[in-house]
């Protein structure tokens, strides 16, 4: 099957399943989606969600987050992974925010990605859910689908972006994300995956990748 007609049909099943896919992060607006982006590095939504109202009680505004102690920020995030790093980028963060911006979140790739603690993932969500701008934002999850079911080469993160907007069109970009984070969630896990009950991987699973991920996941 050529690789835009499977594409076409992964779409019609993740619409299908997720017609409207909420952002599993809640957040008022564009400063609090930055401030969960950046702590769900190496951490799950849920646990996110669990640190966020104490924090941003604590933190409601950069000013106020530029303004906080950081052991202060890291006792409020501890249960978060590398919650040491990411106490320091948030209150450097939102001092850049306020020193740079006037304390608002730019709505630039270039001004996003400038901040600390802020790579082109979170950015480009920030850039799609806060300013509707479309981006296709690609985690480790996304990545590993977008390889097992042979929509890019797996090579790197950059060029499984490149490969997904060249296959979705950029109005499904930032939805198609939300989609295949939930479907690898509920039906296409990393571990203990049953290729034959996945409603995609069934047919557009690639069996050389996914034994090639058990070989992976052996040696380590």
């Amino acid at each position: 099957m050529k690789r835009q007609d499977k594409a076409d049909r992964i779409a019609a099943i993740l619409d299908g399943l997720y017609p409207v896919p909420p952002v599993p992060l809640r957040h008022r607006d564009p400063f609090e989606l930055l401030v969960a982006v950046m702590l769900s590095a190496q951490a799950t939504d849920k646990k996110v969600n669990e640190v966020t109202p104490a924090l941003f009680a604590r933190a409601p505004s950069p000013a106020a987050l530029a303004a906080a102690p950081v052991d202060e920020i890291r006792a409020l995030i501890r249960v978060v992974g590398l919650a040491n790093g990411k106490s320091k980028n948030l209150v450097a963060m939102a001092g850049l925010l306020l020193e740079r911006h006037d304390g608002q979140v730019p709505a630039s790739f270039e001004a996003l990605e400038a901040l600390p603690g802020v790579g082109h993932k979170t950015a480009s969500v920030v850039m799609a859910k806060a300013f509707g701008v479309p981006a296709f934002p690609v985690d480790t999850h996304i990545h590993r689908l977008a390889w097992r079911w042979g929509l890019s080469d797996g090579s790197t993160v950059v060029r499984t972006e490149r490969d997904l907007k060249a296959l979705f069109a950029p109005d499904l970009w930032h939805r198609a994300h939300l989609q295949i984070i939930y479907f690898g969630r509920e039906h296409c896990p990393a571990l203990r995956h049953d290729p034959s009950a996945c409603p995609v991987c069934s047919w557009a699973g690639m069996k050389g990748r996914l034994a090639e991920e058990a070989r992976r996941r052996s040696r380590r």
